[in-house]
């Protein structure tokens, strides 16, 4: 069972999270908060939790921050209504599990909430094409075939062959692509790329 806190400062988005989330088997919400202090200062054990970008007072990012500093668990979603490039790219780097825009389907959340338990970064197609985009026209032509082979799941040396480079070009490549799209891996980057080619991916 995957145990899963909310953290919003609207009721209705933190019953909505939970009824979505609570009608499927292997799903349990067990605590809901209006607040990023509450959540910080409550007992409940989750694996899984969903925060709010912007929550009054402690916002999102800082939430995050001092949940990571507790450890490893549990894993943070982020949640927005508004997706921008800057904060996801900001929220990635503080350690969250992935990110969730509030328009997303309800099974595009279980997925990301089962992503994110295990172990795997989550991102709802929405804020995937979201950071895509802002980052494709910073992308070299070369650097953009880096990244849809990646999406495929390729190693550097698979790349190196595909696109006939040295293996180190490549890695230079693979280096600068994390580096523009504001990941810190290539699990990150490649679910980036499947997602805006319209690929389900979970990885």
């Amino acid at each position: 069972m995957i145990r899963v806190l909310v953290g919003d400062d609207h009721a209705l988005v933190r019953e909505g999270l939970a009824l979505v989330l609570g009608a499927r088997d292997d799903i349990d919400v067990v605590a809901q908060y209006a607040s990023g202090e509450d959540l910080l200062a409550a007992d409940a054990v989750a694996d899984v939790v969903l925060l709010d970008l912007y929550l009054p007072g402690l916002d999102g990012i800082e939430v995050l921050r001092r949940i990571r500093r507790r450890g490893p668990e549990p894993k943070v979603l982020m949640l927005t209504t508004i997706g921008r490039p800057r904060e996801i790219r900001r929220a990635l780097a503080e350690g969250a599990a992935g990110f969730v825009l509030k328009d997303s389907t309800g099974d595009e959340l279980v997925a990301a909430v089962r992503a994110a338990a295990a172990g795997i970064t989550a991102m709802t197609p929405a804020a995937a094409a979201v950071l895509s985009a802002s980052a494709a026209a910073t992308l070299t032509p070369r650097e953009q075939d880096v990244l849809a082979l990646l999406g495929q799941g390729m190693t550097n040396r698979d790349i190196a062959a595909e696109l006939r480079l040295a293996e180190r070009t490549v890695k230079v490549h693979v280096g600068n692509v994390l580096a523009k799209l504001g990941v810190t891996s290539r699990t990150q980057a490649a679910l980036l790329a499947t997602r805006s080619a319209g690929t389900p991916s979970t990885g």
